[in-house]
């Protein structure tokens, strides 16, 4: 069941009644209703999967009370490992096995010897790098004391398996999200309101957006062979455009949908590609992802504490790891290697905190050198959104090098019969809409708001891509 579905359509409002006007009595009775709805949202890819969620949720739930109650630190230590390793072997199951069995196979191959690796035919299941995360933060943040266990079954059921957040975050923290779950929340009219602007505009960036800028980058990607150097630019660029519609705009209707039931969930996206500066890019974008490797790997490892070398050690290993979680492929971990070493003039200069506050222009020079800063990191961020989505490293480097070598900058028609340049103006009106409103939220809320709200529908009804159904980019992380 995807949020941009017709199914999705029908099931909101059924929860949304049943949860204010039926099991409105208490917040066990609220709870409870919300874990149903969230199982039935998530057995709608593949049921078999719930018993996986189900366990998961059981694990860290048990090991999480075992640690606090434990006497002794050795003790502790068994349940800590127990949960972690678990959690992450599920994961690396799941997700990474038939990677490193083909990557072994392939080393030793290069070396002269034959080598068949067995493989899983297993599927992935949906949200499984996001749920595990949820329970991993829970039971270290016991482990270090810097929460109590929660032992309400129910209470802790929804915190890991709270269905906007389900499959593809934000990655909550027990600290936000769990001391919400275990008061009654009341109607506020005007909470209700803004999560409704916010999933309007989510399936704006989702549907006008991100789906239509996928068939103008899938069809170069796709033919990059056959593609002149300005068809390669756009469509490092539509491809920029398509995941963050695409991934900002499940972040926003998950925010939206969770306001409707009274609980707030943590912001993911803060307008990145208006960013100056790699490091500002990832204060923006994914927050709940980098805070989360922030947190519980990069500040465990030393952090910025240490010596030089370690610094850079650190910086590599959480943007190579953080490449890694997002799929099990080399261009996800070459993704990240790039962005570390974008990341490094910033640290080796001590300027990776220069940026904090939000970007404001003015008629003077200064503004020429914000501008090309921004235009700077976008462009860098493109070079690497390629390997992102490249299928191997040698397709995303010839895709890159042929942007060079071409030298043709004529417009071409494409195999979806459109010309290349088509959605520019499309996406230039986005830009502006997003940079005029990048102090709020979304920019349906404030003055005519009805007038917005509007002509945003008009836009999804309009300039929205159905013709071609496409998930969320993110369900496979």
């Amino acid at each position: 069941m995807f949020f941009n579905s017709l199914a999705f359509a029908i099931f909101l409002p059924i929860v949304f009644f049943l949860y204010w006007f039926v099991f409105n009595k208490n917040k066990s009775t609220q709870n409870a209703l919300l874990i149903v709805a969230s199982y039935y949202f998530y057995s709608c890819w593949d049921w078999r999967f719930l018993f996986l969620l189900v366990f998961s949720t059981f694990l860290d739930y048990f090991t999480g009370i075992q640690i606090e109650k434990s006497n002794s630190e050795k003790s502790r230590k068994f349940w800590f490992w127990l949960s972690i390793l678990v959690n992450l072997g599920f994961l690396g199951i799941f997700k990474y096995y038939n990677f490193f069995a083909n990557s072994f196979a392939e080393m030793f191959t290069a070396f002269g010897f034959k080598a068949s690796p067995i493989l899983l035919n297993v599927i992935l299941p949906v949200g499984i790098s996001f749920y595990t995360f949820h329970g991993l933060s829970y039971v270290i943040d016991i482990y270090y004391k810097r929460i109590k266990a929660e032992y309400n079954f129910v209470d802790y059921s929804l915190f890991v398996s709270y269905f906007p957040l389900l499959v593809a975050g934000p990655i909550e923290r027990a600290t936000h999200l769990l001391p919400q779950v275990k008061v009654k929340r009341e109607f506020n009219y005007e909470t209700a309101k803004e999560g409704i602007y916010q999933i309007i505009w989510g399936l704006v960036k989702k549907v006008v957006i991100a789906d239509t800028c996928a068939v103008y980058a899938n069809a170069i990607f796709d033919n990059y062979p056959s593609m002149n150097s300005f068809s390669l630019i756009l469509g490092a660029i539509y491809f920029a455009f398509q995941i963050y519609g695409d991934f900002s705009g499940y972040s926003d209707i998950a925010l939206g949908v969770s306001k409707l039931f009274g609980l707030d969930l943590l912001r993911n996206f803060n307008y990145p590609y208006f960013s100056r500066d790699i490091a500002e890019f990832w204060r923006r974008w994914h927050i709940s992802l980098s805070s989360w490797f922030r947190d519980y790997l990069y500040i465990p490892l030393g952090g910025s504490k240490g010596g030089l070398w370690m610094k850079i050690r650190n910086t590599f290993i959480i943007f190579i790891v953080s490449g890694f979680w997002h799929g099990a492929n080399w261009t996800y971990i070459v993704w990240g290697f790039i962005n570390a070493v974008y990341f490094l003039p910033l640290l080796l200069s001590n300027s990776n905190r220069n940026n904090i506050d939000s970007v404001v222009l003015k008629w003077n020079l200064d503004s020429i050198r914000v501008l090309f800063s921004i235009l700077t990191t976008f462009l860098l961020t493109c070079v690497a959104w390629v390997f992102f989505r490249a299928k191997t490293i040698t397709d995303a480097v010839l895709y890159l090098k042929r942007i060079f070598t071409s030298r043709d900058f004529a417009f071409q028609y494409l195999d979806n019969e459109r010309y290349n340049y088509e959605l520019l103006l499309m996406i230039g009106v986005f830009v502006l809409v997003e940079w005029n409103n990048r102090m709020k939220v979304e920019p349906i809320s404030g003055k005519r708001s009805l007038l917005k709200m509007a002509l945003a529908i008009l836009a999804i009804i309009a300039f929205g891509t159905y013709s071609d159904y496409k998930e969320f980019i993110y369900f496979q992380f």
